[in-house]
């Protein structure tokens, strides 16, 4: 595995709900990692060698800011470059603004800021715009994320614009928002479009350890085995889960476990969640942890 860029789930904890949250973030979303966790897995990376980037997302990292701040410092103090993703609940004003990011200046190379009609009324919050405009002053590296409607999500519509991304029915999305769009024969989904799975180039690790080559797919524990060993022994074709996808996608998962599929899905993501919910008992340290499965 070549992978250059580790995502730390700081929190599962949001203070939003949004329908299109792939790791069903809430304010009663339980785990946020521990200090010594992100110390671990930063002299991990250090050790390794090819880790170029350290993403810290959630969640709402924004929540436990001491902590974010503290692991920014450090994985920036430690060579990486750091990206930081935040729906920007905090910018109430253009002073509160600059005051939360300040200690950030010169540490965060890219810092995105999710937002869209999923987080409230407006397509752009006026915390965006806040957050976006304080950074700027600040000089930080910054830019939007913003996920389109669920009708325009389809590829085939050719209604995106430029500046949105398509909505992935994964997570909360595969239950809240797949109902509204079209849904085609589980035939169709015969490979996984969204993720290399072969040669991922990164990984999410969450707050239990659980390091996610797709949110919900373990590789394993860093508690249990360091990175290293997890990238080292990590044999696609091998793994129950992703071995699977890679013969066939979604349609090969749900036949090579004998799970039945339902009349149609939205996309490929919404098929191998679903078939994943009905596989979770069976693979129990593959298909976790409970947070990215919800409901919460």
């Amino acid at each position: 595995m070549a992978v250059t860029e580790l995502h730390l789930l700081l929190t599962y904890e949001c203070n939003l709900s949004c329908d299109h949250c792939f790791v069903w973030g809430s304010p009663a979303q339980s785990g946020t990692m521990k200090a010594v966790t992100i110390e671990e897995i930063l002299a991990q990376a250090v050790t390794m060698g090819g880790i170029e980037w350290i993403y810290f997302e959630g969640g709402e990292p924004f929540l436990h800011y001491g902590l974010l701040l503290n692991g920014v410092k450090l994985a920036a103090r430690q060579g990486f470059r750091v990206g930081l993703v935040t729906n920007a609940f905090w910018a109430s004003s253009h002073e509160q603004a600059l005051a939360r990011l300040r200690p950030f200046a010169g540490l965060v190379e890219d810092f995105a800021v999710s937002t869209d009609r999923y987080h409230g009324v407006q397509s752009i919050s006026r915390q965006a715009l806040t957050a976006v405009a304080a950074a700027e002053e600040l000089k930080i590296p910054v830019g939007l994320i913003r996920v389109a409607s669920p009708g325009d999500s389809e590829s085939s519509s050719g209604k995106l614009r430029t500046s949105e991304s398509a909505v992935l029915f994964r997570g909360r999305a595969a239950v809240k928002l797949a109902p509204f769009v079209a849904w085609h024969p589980s035939e169709r989904f015969r490979s996984c479009p969204h993720e290399n799975l072969h040669a991922p180039q990164r990984v999410h690790i969450d707050p239990p350890g659980f390091v996610h080559i797709c949110q919900g797919i373990s590789l394993g524990n860093i508690s249990e085995q360091p990175l290293r060993e997890l990238f080292q022994r990590f044999e696609p074709e091998r793994h129950p889960v992703v071995g699977p996808l890679l013969k066939g996608g979604p349609a090969e998962l749900a036949r090579h476990y004998g799970v039945t599929p339902g009349p149609g899905y939205a996309d490929a993501c919404h098929f191998c969640y679903m078939t994943r919910c009905v596989l979770r008992a069976r693979l129990p340290g593959v298909l976790t942890p409970d947070q990215m499965y919800g409901p919460r």
